[in-house]
């Protein structure tokens, strides 16, 4: 079983054997609780703050960060960078982003960072199959549709949209209901973690929604 935990924003965790954290904030540029959590990985997708800044507080001492396009092997875990733009004009604007596919125990997870355009086929064949897919939807959710049937992953967790408390400049954060209405197979966990298996991922695409703060039993 593969833990994924979510610490608001991009950042996730995703551990078993190794533990990989995904675009780290610091927590109170952004007015979220720090990640409580030490990496044997960290991926950073692209250098803005409320995806970077985050990076000294969640390593163990010999945590490996990868911050660029490759494919890697760090303590069991295959993970693969794929250059892409954070705009439609090739990054002129707002710089390259680097979406990462990554194996463990049998499932591939795919991070999408801030990407801001459509996929190519070369970069979808890039990426390869993709089992559970991270998907910014707090901007334009209509370019999240197109790249989630694109890619054609079995999970959907949405990421990178408002909640309450979030201190976020650039633009106003879409809510993630926008994304969700009238959307089929939405599942709400009503809690920051769940847990994937080879055996358990869904026949049909559903879309998981995490929650900062647990539901009320």
């Amino acid at each position: 079983m593969v833990l994924v935990r979510w610490h608001g924003h991009s950042c996730f965790e995703v551990c078993n054997s190794v533990t990989i954290v995904t675009d780290p904030h610091d927590g109170v540029s952004l007015g979220l609780p720090p990640p409580r959590v030490k990496a044997d990985v960290i991926l950073i997708s692209h250098g803005h703050d409320d995806h970077a800044s985050g990076r000294s507080l969640v390593g163990k001492p010999d945590a490996v960060v990868i911050d660029e396009p490759g494919a890697y092997m760090v303590k069991g875990a295959r993970i693969k960078g794929v250059k892409a733009f954070h705009d439609d004009v090739q990054g002129r604007r707002l710089g390259f982003n680097t979406i990462f596919v990554f194996e463990v125990e049998g499932v591939r997870f795919s991070h999408l960072g801030d990407l801001g355009h459509v996929l190519t086929p070369e970069q979808v064949e890039e990426m390869g199959q993709v089992d559970v897919l991270m998907v910014s939807v707090g901007g334009d959710y209509t370019l999240a549709e197109e790249n989630i049937e694109r890619i054609g992953p079995r999970v959907v967790i949405p990421m990178h949209y408002w909640v309450e408390g979030i201190i976020f400049p650039y633009f106003p954060l879409a809510d993630v209901e926008e994304f969700l209405r009238d959307r089929p197979n939405v599942r709400r966990l009503g809690r920051p973690e769940t847990t994937y298996s080879r055996e358990t991922l869904p026949t049909e695409r559903e879309i998981h929604v995490f929650s900062l703060e647990a539901s009320p039993h």
